[in-house]
């Protein structure tokens, strides 16, 4: 019996539906259908080791799948196809983030759409290495929700990390990224010098209010209309501690899921150029009440149902 995908159960029929109840376990990609949610954890966490993070964000995709197991289904025609975690063996982080970006790729040229559960934020040259996989003659856009560019080079001797990851992206050639959330006091002047060397578009924390809406969904909007695909990234950090203790690096100042959030989230949610969405740096081993992880479930459920 699977411990994980359990819930309320009211009944069979579609109308008390829950997520649990719509979940499929899978191994075949040639089963994945146009349209369908497909499912991976990446239960990896080996960049925040090498970014000299709080180690613990290996573990959370399963908690983050119990936290989501109960919301109830909206869209009749909703399915989840969940392919399992993928792990990192001896270390090795950029052999596990070329198999997810391989898996990825394969869920996308089946017309299915890309849901990665972190695992830290080293998923992100994976996932996007998987949606350019995909559609590499295609303009990608990426969207990361983040107190952090993560845009540092990595170290001699280490390699890449959580912190790393669109540095990489931008040595694979022009990147196009809008970086919503950042916080002054968690990037050095050295990072914001990296962003604007890239040409990494961003939108301070500070800026997130709700009377400055029209200003960031003209910024988001600029982002969606100058690319052909959109993969989004939300790393939990970016939130305020108090609403996500469980993180890898926790923010007192940081940001909260409150109506100017969800108003310029659910707006990247409901573009028809969004293949890809992830969550990272849960830390189940400094969570309290699971809040991290169901923020975290919640967001990903979010795209279930505009």
């Amino acid at each position: 019996m699977n411990t994980i995908w359990q819930g309320r159960l009211d009944g069979e029929e579609l109308l008390y539906h829950r997520i649990f109840q719509r979940v499929k376990e899978e191994n075949n990609y040639d089963f994945i259908s146009t349209k369908d949610f497909v499912l991976h954890g990446f239960a990896v966490d080996e960049g925040i080791k090498r970014n000299k993070g709080r180690q613990g964000a290996k573990d959370a995709p399963d908690l983050i799948r119990k936290n989501m197991a109960n919301f109830p289904v909206i869209r009749p025609d909703f399915a989840l196809l969940d392919f399992g975690n993928i792990t990192c063996e001896d270390g090795k982080l950029e052999d596990t983030q070329y198999k997810l970006a391989k898996n990825v790729s394969k869920v996308l040229l089946k017309g299915g759409k890309s849901v990665v559960l972190g695992g830290g934020h080293e998923v992100t040259y994976a996932h996007y290495i998987g949606v350019k996989t995909a559609f590499p003659e295609q303009k990608i856009g990426i969207i990361n929700i983040d107190a952090h560019f993560d845009n540092r080079k990595p170290e001699d001797g280490v390699g890449a990390s959580s912190g790393t990851g669109f540095w990489q992206i931008a040595q694979e050639g022009d990147i196009n990224s809008l970086h919503i959330g950042i916080q002054r006091n968690s990037n050095t002047l050295k990072l914001f010098n990296t962003a604007h060397q890239y040409k990494m578009k961003y939108i301070l924390a500070d800026e997130l209010f709700f009377e400055n809406l029209p200003s960031v969904y003209q910024r988001i909007n600029d982002l969606l209309d100058s690319v052909d695909y959109v993969y989004l990234t939300v790393c939990m950090d970016v939130f305020n501690a108090s609403i996500a203790p469980g993180v890898s690096a926790s923010a007192y100042n940081g940001i909260f899921a409150d109506a100017a959030f969800m108003h310029f989230y659910r707006h990247i949610l409901k573009s028809d150029k969004l293949l890809a969405l992830d969550v990272a740096e849960v830390n189940p081993a400094y969570d309290i009440q699971d809040r991290t992880a169901r923020l975290a479930a919640t967001l990903i459920n979010e795209w279930f149902i505009v």
